[in-house]
């Protein structure tokens, strides 16, 4: 849904704080049950608790899902740690300042104690904001009993059942492995696995080259280690846009001690010492290649965590698992247009499959608990920033290239595209970190900005100022006239909105 001026504005915002609807009168054992405590969850649960609702979340694995335990915390954690290693050992860039030091050292287990710690104390504050924000914490694994019921089965065995007046399903996703590659933790595995950091390969080979193959292939390299990436479609880094892929790629692949491959397809790996890489040619399926590496990540996506959810006894029929919503976030019993909505029950997260990014599970809770309170509201796809947390990192909102020329087929418009460049920065000069760059899509009629896509230093934060006006839908028009700070890289934005308000008609 496209949302403009006064809507648009009120989507970003969040509801005041109310009591509860009249009509929690009690008669259930919960206002809500949210299913499962990753962030979407949490962000559910919390905001519901501290409007007033009765709240029980279930959780059978640790407080937090993923993205605490084996995504974006302990991985952003690693990055930091690498980086740090890479930015001492970089003796070229260190010169450049006129600054001579000694070979780095560093310790595995320290870096790796690092990023379990940061869970540990993560995980605890999150639990602790829940308890107090009044929500229950019920342990067990749970499942749909029919409409306004939840099965909850404890570690014990003993299984209770619960009713609710709304039911959250926020059960997330985990690695998908593909068939024929065989993981054994070891030797073979997931990003699950390498967030753990037990061991530093030689000769690593990592399966997909997303945002998790990329960031885990900053931190091999960064700690010595040798990568080859192998990526199943015609060119690597697929998913990102093609002008900031060419350029990344010249330092994050090239530039690194990184053999990537583009169309091929790792057909078989078994686990070992060392593992074998059956690689044949994605097109024609034809060998191509025995790897015989130390180890293998596997990081070719996720798939929705719901089989277990017994959405068959509420009417609800998925789509490779993923559970159909509508942008309210109620769960529809199907994908097929003019699916009916079930009632009571909604969705978050992963599972949904829309944007599989922690932020916008959260985001996702909290528009699901706000229609819940009566305030009606619609969740902003658009808006929402995506980040691969690289050195130096590669950030993205709103449309890509592709899908902006779609549009201005559709409604008639032309398309402006303008690019601002780190080189001309004087911040990024100062840094010795000028390799960047900043495309930017706008209409050349309204000057609305549609998206933008960003290579460079500290891109993962440059972003936030796009994503607000795509929020807004803002024109470049009123954009161009906010003074940024000088000397900051957010000038890299400054002129790429005064290049887009020239270009328009």
């Amino acid at each position: 849904m496209r949302l403009t001026g006064e809507n648009a504005t009120h989507s970003a915002q969040q509801a005041p704080v109310t009591a509860a609807p009249a009509s929690f009168d009690g008669s259930f054992d919960f206002d809500v049950i949210v299913i499962g405590a990753g962030y979407g969850g949490f962000d559910a649960a919390k905001h519901g608790a501290e409007h007033g609702l009765r709240v029980a979340v279930v959780e059978a694995r640790e407080m937090g899902g993923t993205c605490v335990n084996r995504g974006c915390v302990p991985s952003k954690a690693l990055l930091a740690a690498s980086g740090r290693v890479r930015e001492l050992a970089d003796a070229e860039h260190l010169q450049g300042f006129g600054i001579h030091a000694a070979p780095v050292r560093f310790e595995r287990q320290k870096i790796a104690d690092h990023a379990r710690q940061l869970v540990e104390t993560i995980r605890a504050n999150l639990t602790k904001t829940l308890e107090r924000s009044g929500a229950t914490i019920l342990r067990g694994k749970g499942r749909l009993e029919g409409p306004q019921r939840v099965a909850v089965r404890e570690a014990s065995g003993v299984e209770r059942v619960y009713s609710a007046r709304e039911v959250i399903l926020a059960t997330g996703s985990d690695p998908f492995v593909p068939p024929g590659i065989e993981t054994d933790g070891r030797t073979v595995f997931t990003s699950d696995e390498a967030i753990n950091l037990e061991w530093l390969p030689r000769w690593i080979t990592i399966i997909g080259s997303g945002y998790i193959g990329l960031e885990f292939a900053d931190v091999y390299t960064a700690l010595g280690c040798e990568v080859t990436m192998i990526e199943a479609l015609d060119r690597v880094m697929p998913t990102f846009d093609p002008d900031i892929a060419k350029l990344a790629a010249r330092k994050l692949i090239e530039g690194r001690d990184i053999d990537a491959r583009a169309g091929v397809l790792a057909k078989s790996i078994t686990p070992g010492c060392p593992v074998k890489i059956e690689l044949v040619d994605m097109k024609t399926r034809e060998p191509v290649e025995i790897l015989e590496v130390d180890a293998v990540l596997v990081a070719t996506g996720r798939v929705p965590v719901s089989a277990d959810l017994n959405l068959a006894s509420v009417g609800v029929t998925t789509q490779r698992g993923f559970v159909p919503v509508d942008d309210t976030m109620r769960v529809l019993a199907g994908h097929e247009p003019g699916a009916e909505v079930v009632p009571h029950l909604w969705a978050v997260g992963d599972v949904t499959g829309k944007m599989m990014l922690a932020h916008t599970a959260a985001a996702q809770g909290s528009v699901a608990v706000d229609n819940i309170l009566g305030h009606p509201r619609r969740i902003d796809y658009r808006s929402i920033p995506a980040a691969t947390f690289t050195h130096p990192e590669i950030s993205s909102v709103g449309l890509s290239e592709a899908e902006a020329k779609e549009l201005a087929a559709k409604e008639g418009f032309e398309l402006g595209s303008v690019r601002s460049y780190f080189k001309a920065n004087s911040k990024a000069l100062a840094e010795l970190e000028s390799d960047g760059l900043m495309k930017l899509l706008f209409r050349k009629d309204t000057g609305e900005v549609l998206g933008a896509h960003l290579y460079g230093l500290h891109a993962a934060d440059l972003i936030q100022e796009i994503a607000n006006a795509v929020a807004r839908r803002q024109s470049v028009r009123q954009l161009v006239n906010e003074v940024h700070t000088h000397p900051t890289l957010s000038e890299v934005v400054e002129v790429a909105y005064k290049q887009a308000a020239m270009a328009l008609a």
